[in-house]
Parts: structure tokens; sequence; C-alpha cells
């Protein structure tokens, strides 16, 4: 694991659902090494996931951009030293895209 304590950038998560995925990250760097971002992503979005329903989405990585929409109250930006974690559900879900068609095709 990483030394050093995580640092919250951005969140509008609830305090417990932070704290999720904080751990969530410290046991991941357990099981994987800081190189292995794309399996870091995948064990914390595959277990928030199994946790709080489907739609998360997870991205690694000691330097990248974002620009993202997301659920209010599902979004959260942190680091543990120089590893950043963005993790958010999107805010579309399937069954928003299925109603949201459902009404496109009856207007047409």
């Amino acid at each position: 694991m990483l030394e050093g304590k995580a640092v919250v950038g951005e969140t509008d998560m609830l305090q417990t659902m932070q704290q999720d995925a904080l751990d969530l990250a410290a046991k991941a760097l357990d099981f994987f090494d800081v190189t292995e971002a794309t399996e870091i992503a995948r064990f914390i979005k595959q277990d928030f996931d199994k946790a709080h329903g489907p739609g998360w989405q997870c991205i690694v990585g000691t330097d990248f951009g974002s620009f993202v929409t997301h659920c209010s109250g599902c979004f959260i930006y942190f680091c543990i030293g120089s590893l950043a974690i963005l993790l958010f559900r999107g805010s579309a879900g399937p069954e928003a895209e299925t109603s949201q068609f459902a009404a496109l095709e009856t207007k047409a």
C-alpha cells in the first residue's frame, strides 16, 4: 500500500460512503501494485457496484483530466500519495435511458 493518508479533493458523498471509498482504495492497494491502475479501478468499481448499486465509474492514475456528469451524492476525487482516484456514478442509469427512449418514440 502507498504510505500516507488519503486526501479528499472534492466530494458530494455522505461521510459513510466516502469512508467506503477510502477503505476500498486502501484494500485495493493491498492487493495490487500502484502501477496496476486498471486493476485498482476495476476492483473499486466492481465492489461499489455490489455495495451501492450499478453504474459506478472509476478512474485511477497519476496524471489525468476529467469532466464528468454524475448523480448527486455520488462523486469523490481523492489522492493517496501520488495516486489519484476518481469514483462516480453516471447521471443516466439504464432506467433513465429506457424511459428517455420511450418518450422519444411516443413523440414520433
